[in-house]
């Protein structure tokens, strides 16, 4: 199986859609997509996750099958706090807690980080083995056991298809980190989503034991193409 995580195009957060840049990048993912197909599609519940699939979905005469649990909200409440201006934001980007996430006591936790003594009073726990619990509930349903304690998956049936999720980057990195086996710590720190790229998994199945590849993390290939480029998440040229 080839799994897609996609996150939504430009967004307008207030109120929940897509800017026109944002449209124009969900056509170009469409145009993506069509080389190879997809077999099934999930999105978000979100407006602008719906709408970066619309494309692909008209384009493959495909249907969508909505999630609501891979909606930011999803993670919000638990990966959450406020800078040092007062603003509620995911904690990968904030500063004190990128710097006690890669400490060599958090790093020493392994998959249990969250449970470092200068994260007393956070809930980082509670929101990794929700998004746990859903990411193996899911998989499974597509054909595949996950085995945490040793970072793998088992087979309960053949799955050949390609399959897609569009949804959002803060509950992606919670997400993307639970289906690795890398602690979120690790992860959300060193990694990034942008507007409309696509990270792309394999999940071998000549292996009796499956671990998950990562083949492309954050690729834009298909802004390039159609020549959409405005920077990193439109600021960053890279």
């Amino acid at each position: 199986m080839i799994f897609y995580y996609v996150r939504h195009g430009d967004p307008i957060y207030e109120p929940d859609s897509l800017t026109e840049y944002g449209q124009k990048q969900a056509e170009a993912l469409s145009k993506r997509f069509s080389l190879y197909g997809l077999d099934e599609v999930y999105t978000s519940d979100s407006v602008r996750a719906q709408m970066t699939a619309e494309p692909t979905l008209k384009r493959l005469g495909l249907k969508k099958t909505v999630l609501d649990w891979t909606n930011e909200g999803f993670t919000w409440n638990n990966f959450t706090a406020k800078d040092s201006n007062g603003k509620l934001q995911f904690v990968f980007d904030i500063k004190e807690y990128k710097e006690k996430f890669n400490s060599k006591e958090a790093r020493a936790l392994g998959a249990e980080w969250y449970k470092y003594s200068d994260f007393g009073g956070n809930t980082f726990e509670e929101g990794v083995k929700k998004v746990d619990e859903k990411v193996d509930e899911f998989f499974a349903g597509l054909g595949f056991v996950h085995d945490r304690e040793n970072g793998c998956y088992k087979r309960l049936q053949k799955n050949e298809k390609r399959v897609a999720l569009f949804a959002h980057a803060g509950f992606g990195l919670v997400f993307l980190s639970s289906v690795l086996d890398i602690p979120y710590s690790i992860l959300s720190t060193h990694f990034d989503l942008s507007h409309s790229a696509v990270t792309v998994i394999w999940f071998d199945e000549r292996e009796e034991k499956i671990v998950p590849r990562v083949l492309q993390w954050c690729n834009d290939s298909h802004l390039y193409k159609e020549e959409l480029l405005k920077g990193y998440n439109n600021n960053l040229n890279i």
